[in-house]
């Protein structure tokens, strides 16, 4: 990933969402019609029981974040859906005075979309979206090699995300209460009132 790359503006941005659209549009094609809709589970389990390591290598357990709704999302940084990360951003800096986190996960794992090392995804996350909610390493989200926590929702759900910028909602006690699918964008209210509703009393 070079450094132009990198740091061009939203608007220079416009041509590689475009031409990455179509890849987009035959992967959001698999979803089905209830992926689609997203809402509320009700999952059994804690989300405490797993940790992901941060994107600076350092341990990053879950139960680091008891007591907040946490909002955990599979990232790429050369997806159509990348400028959710600004939605991200808005939402953790509205919130996460009031007991909110949100959590990227980046992955490789919907049309090679996020090829770079952890260094690099976290200098585009900042220089292009100014991120700065916390970020795990690298990870694996579908299949057997899957992360634990990803394995669990999966076992809660009945299913794994079936694109980038999937959306689990996860309570101050650690249930996950929502899952939302890439289409549903942190700007929804949907989204925002399961996230009020959940926020620590």
């Amino acid at each position: 990933m070079s450094d132009t790359a990198q740091t061009e503006k939203p608007k220079g941005r416009r041509g590689l969402y475009a031409a990455l659209g179509i890849t987009t549009i035959l992967g959001l094609a698999g979803m089905g019609y209830l992926a689609l809709m997203g809402g509320a589970v009700a999952a059994e389990g804690s989300a405490y029981d797993y940790e992901f390591t941060s994107i600076d290598g350092k341990p990053l357990p879950l139960s680091e974040f008891r007591g907040k709704t946490v909002l955990v999302v599979n990232t790429a940084s050369q997806c159509g859906f990348t400028p959710q990360y600004e939605g991200l951003q808005a939402l953790w800096e509205e919130y996460r005075d009031k007991g909110f986190v949100v959590l990227g996960a980046p992955s490789n794992d919907f049309g090679g979309q996020e090829p770079g090392s952890e260094k690099e995804i976290k200098k585009f996350c900042t220089m292009n979206f100014n991120v700065n909610f916390p970020m795990t390493s690298k990870i694996i989200t579908k299949g057997n090699d899957a992360h634990p926590f990803y394995k669990w929702a999966k076992a809660e759900t009945g299913s794994s995300p079936k694109w980038n910028f999937h959306k689990y909602l996860i309570d101050p006690e650690g249930h996950l209460i929502g899952t939302y699918p890439t289409i549903v964008k942190p700007s929804s209210k949907k989204l925002r009132r399961a996230i009020e509703k959940s926020l620590p009393q």
